[in-house]
């Protein structure tokens, strides 16, 4: 199969383009490179198959030959990257997405969705499964990343509905491990950083708030499954072990064997306060839930962090 990845050069998108390669498929890699960055995928380029295109996927979209699968990633995901790039996020919500339906409908492709737990806002039902609508504020400073996300599945809906796409919706719960930016300002890259250089690991609130936290191989693992599979989602996939923040640091700390001190700062706007996927869908159709535990995931994690805070 030939495969296009929008993002492809991000955390995620990087991750997911060299599975397929690994897999045997042919991968076009579309980046603008706003948030990610050709070093993600240099060890692909090169390589029989796998072609680098730095391009934004909200202008038009075309792709020569034959498309196999449409995997639409592109957009900002760390709060740091939407609140300073809102339009930015909401165009590749809605032009983006627009943009790689039409690419897969005109070529007779499965096109599948990276949407997010964001969606379910600052959650009134845990964990959450996909038949809860969420609660989003849609004016507030998130909402260029929640709403967004939500324009963006309803939009791949519409296709499905009206031209009979194959599409797939996976909603990706917080997912962690190697290429994440070290200031990528999410939790764990931001708390490896600070350990390793010796930084106090800034906490916000109290860190009561929870989060589930997924090792990237067991979510690519998920949305191959899921690409592969009949079923169009939406899909939850992350890891339903809840750890709340403050445990995070100090699991961080102790990892990398670090004296940084944990202090505490006010809570971001609409920071939500829990956060935990029902898998049970994809664990039903799927036979799919997560491998790695927590504790290895950050090890593994912490050993690449700490070699790029070196290079």
């Amino acid at each position: 199969m030939r495969a296009v990845v929008t993002g492809g050069a991000g955390f995620l998108g990087s991750h997911l383009c060299t599975r397929l390669i690994a897999d045997g498929h042919e991968v076009v890699c579309i980046d603008n490179f706003v948030t990610g960055t050709p070093r993600n995928v240099e060890h692909l380029v090169g390589r029989s198959g796998f072609v680098l295109v730095g391009y934004n996927v909200t202008d038009y979209l075309h792709v020569g030959g034959d498309v196999g699968c449409v995997y639409h990633f592109a957009s900002p995901a760390s709060p740091i990257d939407y609140l300073e790039l809102g339009i930015q996020t909401l165009k590749v919500g809605a032009l983006g997405t627009h943009k790689a339906l039409g690419l897969a409908k005109a070529k007779e492709a499965r096109f599948v969705l990276a949407s997010t737990s964001e969606v379910y806002g600052d959650p009134q039902v845990h964990p959450q499964p996909e038949t809860y609508w969420g609660h989003v504020n849609p004016i507030g400073p998130r909402g260029v990343y929640d709403e967004g996300k939500r324009f963006a599945e309803a939009l791949t809906m519409a296709y499905h509905r009206k031209h009979g796409l194959d599409t797939k919706i996976v909603r990706i719960f917080n997912t962690f491990g190697p290429f994440m930016r070290l200031s990528d300002g999410r939790a764990v890259p931001e708390f490896m950083t600070a350990a390793l250089q010796g930084r106090p690991l800034v906490v916000h609130g109290d860190g009561s708030q929870t989060r589930s936290l997924c090792y990237i191989d067991d979510l690519i693992d998920g949305i191959v499954a899921l690409a592969a599979s009949d079923h169009n989602g939406p899909m939850n996939m992350g890891n339903p072990e809840e750890v709340s923040v403050l445990e995070l640091a100090k699991l961080i700390v102790d990892f990398t064997n670090s004296t940084s001190a944990i202090e505490f700062g006010p809570r971001p706007v609409d920071d939500p306060n829990v956060r935990r996927p029902d898998i049970t869908l994809a664990s039903n159709v799927l036979a799919w839930e997560p491998k790695v535990r927590l504790e290895d995931g950050l090890r593994r994690t912490a050993e690449w962090f700490a070699k790029e805070l070196l290079a």
